[in-house]
């Protein structure tokens, strides 16, 4: 059964759709990597260049104060999406790459030395792998991962053994990229702080897609990227307890995150403009605020349960395709569905969808570790934002058939 012909009232903010690929009709399912931007945001940062642009923090004149009330502004919207007590404990990044490198250079080489532990899981993004592989090496602390089933679901039972003494972070992707996994941050949360370590959860796949308080999480930092999250590349927020971050020193030395300098010593700013060296990401920011906007006129309630009922959806009809395979099975999934195919190479997978006009991800989705640990080197992902229709499951299902046909 195909799904009936329902309007989608929201396909309509995204230009992008209107596009022909290959002489077909765009239908895009990798919003996990990147979400498609609505016009709201285009004609945001298109406003900001045209007739407010100007440097912020620097001038006395009326386009600098009025581009940095602007700037602040998002910080203020930042900390309501989030659920964070004050706008001060909100600090912009350019996505979760940057945040986790800041928090493990900042806060690792804080609380990490020889034979400490960082704890981590088994279905991590290279994002939060490679930046603690870098402060352990350094401080001679190591890496522990917390295992996960052939489900690709968090062993719970395991992690009463794996925080200790010597745990002093312990940091988790909120919603697997890989698996589509959503974890329980707020019961690692508890166990974790309740042993005194201190909790990172990675947003990147659950701000998009789901309602966040990071009050709830428990969590004591929060990452998340607003190129997912229908804003501009380059744009992301690190939300942290405000008594963490006054207790860790600055990631990057420059201008703006000063207080006094000499020659030879400095002073810093408190948070968050300690951590936000030099001329900052005015545009991106401007966006990345549009983007809030427009998630908070839609409701992320309302984004969250579209989603999931196409990942029903795609499941049901994916399921029914002989030699098709989805990898990650947990019973609390966002919406996107990894699979592979008996006898095809994933890239051969994305190359001849493409033709069909259906864009995908295919590849180790920046996971090797996870994928080597299921005895795989890639596999095929399609995952939706609030622009998908059942019609573009559709799209992808009549596309995997005729990959089965032309592989045959």
């Amino acid at each position: 059964m195909t799904g009936t012909t329902v309007q989608n009232p929201y396909r309509s903010d995204f230009p992008q759709l209107a596009r022909e690929i290959h002489g077909r009709p765009l239908t895009y399912l990798d919003t996990a990597a990147t979400s498609l931007k609505p016009q709201a945001v285009i004609d945001a940062i298109s406003h900001f260049y045209a007739h407010d642009y100007g440097t912020v923090r620097r001038g006395v004149y009326l386009l600098s104060q009025h581009a940095t009330s602007l700037f602040e502004g998002v910080r203020a919207r930042a900390a309501r999406f989030l659920g964070a007590e004050r706008t001060e404990e909100v600090v912009f990044v350019r996505g979760v790459t940057e945040g986790m490198n800041l928090l493990a250079s900042s806060l690792g080489s804080t609380l990490l030395g020889p034979g400490d532990e960082v704890l981590i899981s088994g279905m991590e993004h290279h994002a939060n792998i490679i930046p603690w592989q870098f402060v352990t090496q350094r401080t001679g602390a190591r890496i522990v991962v917390a295992p996960i089933d052939e489900r690709g679901v968090l062993d719970l039972d395991a992690l009463p053994g794996l925080i200790t003494e010597r745990t002093k972070i312990v940091s988790m992707v909120h919603v697997s990229n890989a698996l589509g996994t959503v974890n329980p941050i707020r019961h690692v949360a508890d166990l974790a702080r309740s042993r005194g370590a201190v909790v990172i959860a990675d947003g990147a796949q659950s701000a998009p897609h789901m309602p966040i308080n990071v009050a709830e999480l428990g969590v004591d930092f929060f990452v998340c990227s607003g190129h997912k999250m229908f804003g501009p590349t380059g744009s992301g927020l690190l939300w942290g307890r405000y008594e963490q971050l006054e207790r860790m020193p600055p990631f990057l030395g420059g201008g703006e995150m000063i207080d006094r300098v000499t020659w030879h010593d400095a002073t810093f700013e408190d948070p968050p403009h300690r951590f936000e060296a030099g001329t900052p990401q005015i545009g991106e920011v401007i966006g990345l605020g549009a983007a809030l906007d427009y998630m908070e006129r839609v409701g992320v309630d309302v984004i969250h349960a579209h989603e999931q009922d196409l990942l029903a959806y795609a499941t049901e009809r994916m399921c029914a395709i002989d030699g098709l395979t989805i990898v990650g099975n947990a019973p609390h999934k966002s919406g996107l569905i990894a699979f592979t195919m008996d006898g095809i190479h994933p890239f051969d997978i994305g190359t001849l969808l493409d033709q069909e006009g259906v864009a995908i991800r295919v590849g180790h989705h920046c996971a090797q570790p996870l994928l080597r640990s299921l005895n795989l080197t890639a596999t095929a992902r399609a995952s939706f934002g609030l622009y998908n229709t059942r019609e573009d499951v559709d799209r992808l299902v009549e596309g995997l058939q005729m990959v089965k046909d032309v592989a045959g």
